[in-house]
């Protein structure tokens, strides 16, 4: 029914998720333009910097589709188990239903 470890995946998802947000926000802010370099200067560093926060930014959007999908999966257990607890309290009450029944039916009638 589930997986053995689902809580384990997401635990170690969200933690990655985390690890990738601090990487991304070490990143600082876009570089300034410093005016004792020249145009391709700045344009080198700028494209560097954009280039880690575009790394950062996919690596965290895929963390962050494999989570909701894990979360997704866990949530589709639980409706399952409780689909299950469901249909076994209807058994289980149909069952005392029919004892209460047949207990009724045994009983001698008193003699007055």
């Amino acid at each position: 029914m589930a997986e053995v470890g689902v809580g384990e995946m997401i635990y170690s998802l969200r933690k990655q998720i985390q690890k990738i947000q601090s990487e991304l926000d070490a990143l600082g802010t876009p570089v300034k333009d410093m005016p004792e370099l020249i145009s391709s200067a700045n344009l080198l560093r700028s494209n560097e910097y954009l280039l880690k926060s575009n790394e950062k930014q996919s690596q965290l959007l895929n963390a962050y589709r494999q989570y909701s999908e894990s979360l997704e999966d866990m949530l589709s257990t639980v409706f399952e188990i409780q689909i299950d607890l469901k249909n076994i309290l209807k058994e289980q009450s149909a069952l005392l239903s029919k004892h209460k029944t047949a207990k009724k039916q045994k009983r001698p009638k008193p003699k007055k």
